[in-house]
């Protein structure tokens, strides 16, 4: 006799997560489902989701890191469930914060004595740190002008055009009027004279970026610090600058320890640097130090004791994790000044390597910088047969490379670049394979037809404005409209793939 027994939906622990109900039927997306599912199923389809996500190390557009060592992603997780603003709880934690703040002024050239202790806070990434420094020096202006009893409705911070979104969100969000200078073709950082000429009596600050987000380039802060000495001199103000040293931070010590940009400036009142960039932590972290106590407004700091103690807090959230400040204080003792600058040399070498190459095709113009962030910025010389930037970087995701193009900012809208971001595990057999790819994406285009113009004036010459192509009718010439061209450019594609797959089919 044969038993058998049919066994229900509910006997999950029977079935492979696979052959189960969970991965044949389509689960909510955005509304809670009403009944819970075995851990291996949500695991498991969680996972099937992810793999369609870039890989994080073929990530070329981002500055942030995507490898640490596997001592440290263990301490990482053994600390994910501490709770950073319990520092009654987690003292220890603290102590491992304000150690970081201090290593960190002093590699800025903070002007601190003997035992006197930093002033700065870990972040959540730039983005915090830039809202904290802002709001320190617009209650300073605030402070300064009620003093003198001056209107202080309106101030406004002058930055280059270049800068982060992070410096639009400070505007936007804590009203303050956003002064950028323009960029032009071939400078693509902010012009310190310029700068200066905008400051006026509003100015709360002037912003520099070290490493630009656009093409690496260090701005000027040496030579914006002179000429701002002498505007205040000549006018009275007080006008200081802040520092944005989210990617170059922890560069510009390294390789090129003689460059004054920090602290060793007398108006350098603050300074922020991504620890999750190449403080070569992952995504999370940051930080911003102050010049000394008195450029940070007691005013900011709140006080809480119902953690268990009294703890000053200056920061725009309020819980964070503790991982990532523990991950810092890792990398600190365990690279210490010798390994940023290993690490820091070998980036700068990688991207020597790839920008060679590069330049090796003749294809391409160079428009980053060799001394700032090591990464390699650069535009197609010649796009007469309509193919783009664009294309290329789309193109290369068959390839696995995540390669980002985009226009410059106002004034120099015209220019458009592809970028590589060479991070830490970004290794010199990747970089030269990275320049093969690249130039196979070339000869592909190159075995194209050239796309029809839709830059054409009456007599077929190229006119230089990106509109509607021209036709004859009745010996009257109508602009098309732009859905006529793009019908057109569209069906002369398609015939062109169709030919060749009439091409491929035919037997020979």
């Amino acid at each position: 006799m044969v038993l058998s027994k049919n066994f229900s939906q509910s006997d999950v622990s029977m079935h492979s997560t696979f052959a189960s109900r969970y991965v044949r039927e389509s689960l909510p997306r955005y509304k809670m489902p009403e009944k819970s599912i075995p851990k291996e199923a949500a695991f498991q389809i969680i996972n099937d989701e992810l793999m369609l996500d870039g890989k994080p190390r073929l990530n070329l557009a981002s500055f942030v890191t995507t490898w640490m060592e596997p001592e440290c992603d263990k301490l990482i997780m053994d600390s994910i469930n501490k709770n950073y603003v319990d520092m009654d709880e987690y003292p220890v934690t603290t102590e491992l914060q304000n150690r970081c703040v201090n290593m960190i002024a002093h590699l800025f050239n903070a002007p601190l004595g003997e035992s006197e202790v930093a002033v700065g806070v870990g972040t959540v990434g730039s983005s915090e740190a830039i809202m904290l420094a802002g709001l320190a020096f617009k209650r300073k202006w605030q402070n300064r002008r009620k003093a003198e009893g001056k209107p202080y409705d309106k101030p406004n911070i002058v930055t280059g055009a270049n800068v982060q979104v992070c410096w639009e969100k400070f505007a936007r969000y804590f009203e303050v009027e956003l002064k950028e200078v323009k960029l032009s073709e071939n400078y693509y950082v902010m012009d310190p004279a310029k700068a200066v000429e905008m400051v006026d009596e509003n100015t709360i600050c002037v912003a520099a970026i070290l490493g630009s987000t656009l093409n690496g380039e260090f701005e000027d802060v040496k030579l914006l610090n002179d000429l701002l000495l002498e505007k205040n001199k000549s006018t009275g103000w007080d006008t200081s600058i802040h520092v944005d040293a989210a990617s170059g931070g922890f560069i510009a010590p390294f390789l090129w320890p003689e460059l004054e940009w920090d602290f060793r400036l007398q108006l350098v009142k603050s300074i922020n640097v991504s620890g999750h960039k190449y403080g070569l932590v992952y995504a999370g972290v940051g930080w911003v130090i102050w010049r000394s106590k008195e450029d940070l407004p007691e005013e900011l700091i709140f006080h809480i004791n119902y953690l268990g103690t009294d703890q000053p807090t200056f920061t725009l959230n309020f819980s964070k994790g503790s991982s990532q400040i523990i991950a810092q204080y890792y990398q600190l003792i365990r690279l210490g000044y010798e390994g940023y600058r290993n690490v820091m040399d070998n980036c700068h070498e990688n991207a020597m390597v790839l920008k060679e190459g590069l330049e090796k095709t003749g294809r391409f113009k160079i428009v980053s910088k060799d001394n700032g962030v090591p990464l390699v910025a650069f535009s197609l010389k010649d796009k007469s047969r309509g193919h783009d930037e664009f294309e290329i970087a789309e193109t290369l995701r068959r390839f696995g490379w995540i390669v980002p193009a985009y226009t410059m900012p106002a004034d120099a809208k015209h220019i458009t670049v592809l970028r590589v971001v060479i991070r830490e595990d970004f290794s010199r057999t990747l970089a030269e394979r990275l320049v093969l790819d690249i130039t196979k994406v070339l000869h592909e285009l190159d075995a194209l037809p050239a796309k029809p113009s839709s830059k054409k004036s009456v007599n077929g010459e190229e006119n230089g404005k990106i509109s509607g192509s021209l036709e004859e009718k009745n010996g009257t010439v109508v602009k098309k409209t732009a859905m006529e061209t793009q019908r057109e450019i569209t069906a002369y594609w398609k015939n062109f793939v169709m030919a060749k797959k009439s091409d491929k089919n035919k037997i020979s």
